[in-house]
Order: structure tokens, then C-alpha cells, then sequence
């Protein structure tokens, strides 16, 4: 028996998860992108000063991150991620021009913070307990008030929060971080197995996803900009589109996959986060001779104390990721690209001239990850009962990451159908 059709606005990774898990269902699917393509924040596209393919973002993948897995596995793209089959994660300090790896080991026992090679150097046994109090935090408390200033703070916590929050650890959740070490690290090393898309993001979760989703029936249009919802007795009746009012049946039901200023414009009243964080990404036409340790085998590489924070060796270029900048987002694009080029060639022994760059800047990028934003985050139903919203800035339980957009693309559709 056929389920009745879901309508899905926006087509980022939220928007294509609640599409496969509702389309494997059995419901038949539309998607309207207002864009030229799919992905939002995670896709991919030909950079004609650079000459190469680039992606407008970079994302660290971890074996733990079940959603994204399982995502990958339903559309057979699984096998474009490469990562080194061990959780392994090379570090260069700028200051003092040391360089190591940290080295979980795989299972759940963590003897590995027993030995000098594997954890980070210049830490004590008893630093890493303060994970365990990190873990146990239920209150409003920011990333920098639980844990204390020590080489693993500066050397591991602090980069960790900042990626994965993109939030100064003085304003950032602490609760949030620790929803994803209980995701990770808690789970012992088999969890923390690092990856990376092998081709680029939309070869690896866009383009996948819109075959799948292709050849079970979906209908998927781009360019179209639904403006409008238009709603009768609790429930949503049409969607404004450019091309014409879409009438809804009586059955049929809705996903709104946007992004949170988006989805205020549409259901005036919805308390959504309305503070945001920047990133921004240079790409520099430019790939060391030789990738050596560890290096070679992950293909990223976290700086510590410098502009620049992870450093990813693509095939014809190297991309930087510096999260939370909302502190340099004004400056001027030479600028940032001059800065970061310093702490880049250093760190891949380039030559100092600096080659064809692109800086992008994305100001907001996610939510700000604070306790007041938080708590504006919504459930995935509301008060309409044919309306569901999924995004990363819905309350998934975890920062805005990939993670979080694909389960609340998941949430949503389990929503519709009736789930908790």
C-alpha cells in the first residue's frame, strides 16, 4: 500500500535524509531546492580561478558518527570515504615546531592514556580525567570553565571544541561537547577512526543520495523557491512556489529542511537560534612533493597555535578550515590568506611564495553554540500536524555537524510517521 506524498523544502543533507528514510518507507517524495544544486554546506564545485574542484567546506568524518554512516551505506557511498583504518591524528604545534599523533586505541578500556606515544606529549595521567568530568556536566556551563588550562586543553580540548562547536570555549556548551565525546572517544578508539570524502562532499553524500532517491521515484526540482505556506486548521493546505500554488491532499505532509532564518520567514512565531558563527576556508592551489607518517596516510593535519586550525591535502590543492571566526570574518580576504599561507607552508615544508588562493567565507555558517541558543532550538514537530522541521539547528542533541543535519532529516521523517 502506498504511503501518502511528503513534500521536503530544501535539499541539504537534512532535507535528502528525511527524503531516503521516508522514500524506503514507501512515501512517495518531492523535493524542492531553491538552489541550483543539493548539499547546502556540503557540496562540492568547480573553482574557476583555482582551476580545480573544490569543496566549499571541509568535514572530519569519524567511525563513530552512526547517523552518517548508516546514511552513506543506504545510498552505496560508503566505499568514496579514505581515512587510515586506525584512529590516528597528526598534530603540529606552531610555536614550538613539534609534531606527534594522538593514538586512542581501538577498544573501550582506554589504556592508551598510559602511554607517552600514543596520548598528547607534555600531558599528564590525571589531565584526562577531566573528561570525566566533562561528561557529567547536565548544566548551562561553557567548554572553558570545566576544564582546566592544561597542555591537553590547549593541545586537544580546546581545538576539538572549537571544530566541533565552532564557538569560543568560552561561550560554548559544554554538554554539547560532551554529546559527542559519549558518541566518540568514550566509545574507545574503534569509534574514532577518522575519514575523509576520497573524491569531494557531493561525490560522497549528494550525488549518491540523488541517484538513490532518483531511482525510487522522488521528483526533485531545483531553482524552486517555495515562498509561502499556506495554512487552514493546524495543518498545512499548499506551498507557494514560483512556478504556482502546490495544493496538499488531505494525506500528504511536509519537511522543513532549511535553514533557521528561512524557516522564521515561513511559520512566523517559530522561536529558532538567531545568533550564528562564521567559518571560513582557503584553498591554495598548491600539494606538498611528499606526504610523510602519518600525514600521508589521514590527509588532514591540526595546527595548534596558529591562524590556520585543520589543514587538508586534497589532489590538487590544500584546503584550511579556521572555525569560530567570527573574530576575523571582516578582515580582508589577502589578509586571511596571507596569514594562514605563513602557518601552511610551514607546516607541508612549501615554498614561501604564495600560489593562486580562494578564501570563502560562510558568517553563518551554524548556530552559535551557547546555552541561550540552545534552548531556542526546536523539536523536530511542532504544532502543525502534517509539518515537520529537520536542520542541525533543530534539537538534535548534538553542535551543528553532519551528524546532527542527517539525524534530524531522520527525526523529522520519524515524526511524520508517527515515532516519538
Amino acid at each position: 500500500m502506498s504511503q501518502p506524498r511528503v513534500h521536503i523544502i530544501g535539499a541539504g543533507l537534512a532535507g535528502l535524509s528525511a527524503a531516503m528514510v521516508l522514500a524506503e518507507a514507501g512515501h512517495a517524495v518531492s523535493l524542492h531546492e531553491a538552489g541550483p544544486a543539493a548539499g547546502g554546506r556540503c557540496r562540492s564545485y568547480f573553482d574557476r580561478a583555482l582551476g580545480c574542484h573544490v569543496d566549499n567546506g571541509n568535514h572530519l568524518l569519524l567511525s563513530g558518527n552512526r547517523a552518517t554512516m548508516a546514511y552513506l551505506e543506504r545510498t552505496g557511498a560508503r566505499g568514496t570515504l579514505r581515512g587510515p583504518g586506525e584512529p590516528v591524528f597528526p598534530f603540529m604545534d606552531l610555536a614550538s615546531g613539534e609534531r606527534w599523533s594522538l593514538r586512542p586505541n581501538i577498544g573501550r578500556v582506554p589504556w592508551w592514556i598510559f602511554s607517552r606515544a600514543r596520548r598528547v606529549p607534555g600531558t599528564r595521567l590525571r589531565d584526562y580525567f577531566g573528561l570525566v568530568t566533562l561528561r557529567r556536566v547536565r548544566d548551562d556551563s561553557p567548554v572553558a570553565e570545566i576544564l582546566r588550562d592544561t597542555a591537553l586543553y590547549r593541545r586537544l580540548l580546546e581545538p576539538l571544541a572549537i571544530a566541533a562547536l565552532n564557538t569560543p570555549p568560552e561561550q560554548a556548551l559544554a554538554r554539547l561537547l560532551a554529546a559527542v565525546v559519549d558518541e566518540t572517544l568514550a566509545l574507545g578508539g574503534a569509534a574514532c577512526i577518522p575519514y575523509v570524502p576520497r573524491d569531494g562532499l557531493s561525490e560522497t553524500f549528494v550525488d549518491p543520495a540523488l541517484a538513490w532517491l532518483t531511482a525510487r521515484g522522488a521528483e526533485i526540482t531545483f531553482g524552486r523557491r517555495i515562498a509561502g505556506l499556506r495554512i487552514e486548521d493546524g495543518r498545512v493546505i499548499g506551498l507557494d512556489a514560483p512556478d504556482g500554488f502546490i495544493a496538499l491532499s488531505p494525506g500528504e505532509k511536509v519537511v522543513l529542511a532549511v535553514p533557521p532564518w528561512v524557516a522564521g520567514e515561513l511559520l512566523p512565531g517559530l522561536v529558532a537560534p538567531d545568533e550564528f558563527q562564521a567559518i571560513v576556508n582557503v584553498h591554495f592551489r598548491a600539494t606538498p612533493k611528499i606526504l610523510k607518517g602519518d600525514l600521508g596516510r589521514t590527509g588532514f593535519l591540526g595546527l595548534i597555535g596558529g591562524v590556520a586550525e585543520w589543514v587538508f591535502v586534497k589532489t590538487e590543492h590544500v584546503s584550511v578550515t579556521i572555525s569560530a571566526a567570527n573574530r576575523m570574518v571582516d578582515q580582508s580576504a589577502e589578509e586571511i590568506a596571507a596569514a594562514t599561507w605563513l602557518d601552511v607552508r610551514r607546516a607541508l615544508d612549501l615554498p614561501d611564495e604564495k600560489p593562486v588562493w580562494r578564501v570563502v567565507k560562510e558568517r553563518r555558517a551554524t548556530f552559535a553554540a551557547t546555552s541561550a541558543q540552545e534552548r531556542r532550538r526546536p523539536t523536530s514537530r511542532t504544532a502543525l500536524e502534517n509539518l515537520a522541521l529537520a536542520g542541525d539547528w533543530t534539537a538534535t542533541g548534538l553542535p551543528a555537524t553532519i551528524e546532527g543535519a542527517i539525524r534530524s532529516g531522520r527525526m523529522a521523517a520519524e515524526c511524520l510517521r508517527g515515532g516519538p
